[in-house]
């Protein structure tokens, strides 16, 4: 292999000068062409491409050298930066080339086990065990480089805004927030364990606690949990709190932030200040707390229109103080078939409901699923409250509200993407607030913090703690962008009385109150300033940005389904001198 010596690089190769000068540059190399005469190397860094040209005025050992270079060679190489006679304007230096006059081969490569510049065809289990090679592809090197643009401007933004980055602890006390915990066992403290964090959350309020009112962290945070498409057991937020401020601050200070970032990562105007629905709202109009609203087909409440029809399914849900309510899909009737209503119904009962009513206008007059205990004008009084025309279709769910309106929401989002309505190069952000404070276990019979419990409840719903749990909303925030929640926050209870009331609202006992949360409690009597923040996920943010899938493409090394990792071949087996030191022991199941 050849060495460096005394050459080092000047330029990367997207960003030599397109004016004629002497550059050394060093990459991978992404394509050889060898025409006899002339060679052209296609030469890759992670800012792009530029060709390196090889002719009849090169040294002959250079050119030699360059005819033994195969795909993915490391190359260091000196030329002259000069005019290219075929232009090509897919790339930024598509007018230029150098003109080689010294060539370092710094490594070769094997012939890989996928072609770098055409991985789309290759199998996701292929690209994840080879995932450094992967990594090399425009795509997944744009949306790192991108992730890391967000990153620097978000940090810089909070800097601008007097924040203080603080670290906190990795391996911290196992608390209940939502998720199971990783656990990580004390060689020193037999039977104990350290829990990775699930979030920053007590040790940020415990910073307020200590005087540092503005914090800031790029937060790596751990949950056990089943994975999804914008799932990871390990991810980044960009985690903040603040004292002396109120809903108001925090909302302001997270518009603020993501106008900067779409402006200087996206080149994009965000119009401030941002729409806001109460939780009810978004969950009456599109039947979910994290609604996409890019497109309309907003969930409409039917049940005043349709109480006196003699329809069983109807009356029964009404009279169990549930509701009917329905989405219209406009100009659906060609694409919903019969087969294809039938395959939504199937949807909704998977997912609770009990069945769904429809009416398809395909002819001059609608068919209805029900039409056989409709009375004359009724069914034209349901398309005139709907606004249905011919050519529509109209899905229909009559039951309790947590059933009805999950459900329609959850076929509103099937159905958008079938009729493909949603415009994918548009970016609709905006504020859910007033959650619940509590929402009813009904495994249990009683009740949870919806979010967590040092949130601080809407000062109009105190009253309401003891005698109507369901009717307590709370002070706390979602920041939701094309139906993903990419931010949730609150502000915090620093009243030592009422943290202990909530948590006694949650059924803990004292016993359970100090061993979870004792040290906190404790350290709100001497004195917490009013405070709140919020924890903006980072990978979700670079994903949709992005244009990604997943999250998995704005990872550099991330978990599949099973929480493993292919390239590494994590997790694994450990040696049991390890195990004899942790204490632990390994038992397998009887099969």
């Amino acid at each position: 292999m050849d060495r460096m010596d005394n050459l080092r690089r000047t330029h990367y190769c997207a960003e030599i000068p397109l004016t004629p000068c002497e550059v050394v540059v060093c990459g991978f190399a992404q394509k050889v062409r060898n025409l006899g005469n002339l060679i052209f190397i296609d030469l890759r860094d992670r800012t792009g491409i530029v060709q390196l040209a090889f002719g009849d005025d090169t040294d002959r050992e250079i050119f030699e050298k360059a005819a033994s270079v195969r795909n993915e060679y490391v190359l260091m190489a000196k030329g002259m930066v000069t005019p290219r006679e075929s232009v090509n304007t897919e790339i930024k230096t598509g007018t230029v080339e150098i003109r080689v006059t010294d060539l370092r081969i710094l490594s070769k490569a094997q012939t890989t086990p996928f072609e770098i510049t055409n991985s789309d065809k290759v199998n996701d289990e292929l690209k994840l065990r080879y995932r450094y090679l992967d990594l090399r592809t425009k795509k997944l090197t744009e949306n790192l480089l991108l992730r890391h643009k967000i990153a620097k401007v978000a940090r810089e933004y909070f800097y601008d805004n007097d924040f203080i980055e603080i670290e906190t602890p990795m391996m911290i006390r196992s608390t209940p927030e939502g998720a199971r915990d990783y656990l990580v066992p004390s060689r020193i403290h037999d039977g104990k364990f350290y829990a990775l964090p699930q979030s920053p959350q007590i040790y940020k309020q415990l910073l307020m606690v200590a005087g540092f009112d503005r914090y800031v962290q790029l937060a790596r945070c751990f949950r056990d949990e089943d994975l999804r498409a914008d799932r990871q057991p390990e991810f980044t937020q960009i985690d903040m709190e603040m004292s002396f401020v109120d809903v108001e601050d925090i909302l302001k200070i997270g518009e603020g932030l993501m106008q900067r970032l779409f402006k200087e990562v996206m080149g994009k105007d965000i119009t401030l200040p941002l729409p806001r629905l109460t939780y009810a709202d978004a969950m009456n109009r599109y039947g979910s707390d994290k609604p996409d609203t890019r497109f309309g087909m907003e969930i409409q409440d039917i049940t005043e229109t349709v109480k006196d029809v003699d329809f069983v399914v109807f009356r029964s849900a009404i009279e169990a103080g549930g509701s009917v309510r329905a989405i219209v899909v406009e100009n659906g009737a060609g694409v919903y078939t019969r087969k294809e209503i039938d395959k939504l119904t199937e949807h909704a009962k998977g997912i609770g409901a009990k069945g769904l009513a429809y009416i398809r206008w395909v002819e001059d007059e609608p068919s209805c699923s029900f039409a056989k205990f409709l009375k004359a004008g009724e069914l034209d009084a349901i398309i005139n409250r709907l606004g249905a025309k011919k050519g529509d279709v109209v899905l229909i769910m009559a039951d309790k509200n947590n059933v009805v309106l999950p459900t329609l929401g959850a076929l509103r989002l099937i159905a958008a993407k079938k009729m493909d309505i949603i415009p994918a190069d548009k970016y609709n952000l905006l504020w859910i607030v007033e959650f619940p404070f509590f929402e009813y276990n009904e495994e249990t019979g009683g009740w949870d913090a919806m979010h967590h419990p040092f949130t601080m409840p809407l000062d109009e719903c105190l009253e309401y703690l003891d005698t109507d749990p369901a009717n307590v909303r709370a002070k706390c925030y979602d920041l939701v962008m094309n139906g993903i929640e990419l931010l949730s926050g609150s502000m915090r209870i620093t009243d030592c009385e009422l943290q202990e009331h909530m948590f006694r609202s949650l059924g803990l006992t004292d016993e359970e109150i100090e061993a979870k949360f004792g040290f906190l409690v404790e350290a709100y009597k001497y004195g917490a300033p009013p405070h709140g923040g919020f924890g903006l996920g980072l990978d979700r943010l670079a994903m949709l940005m992005s244009g990604a899938d997943s999250l998995r493409d704005v990872l550099a090394f991330p978990k599949v389904q099973n929480a493993s990792e292919l390239m590494s071949g994590c997790p694994a087996s450990v040696d049991s001198k390890q195990l004899d030191e942790l204490h632990i022991a390994v038992i397998e199941e009887e099969k």
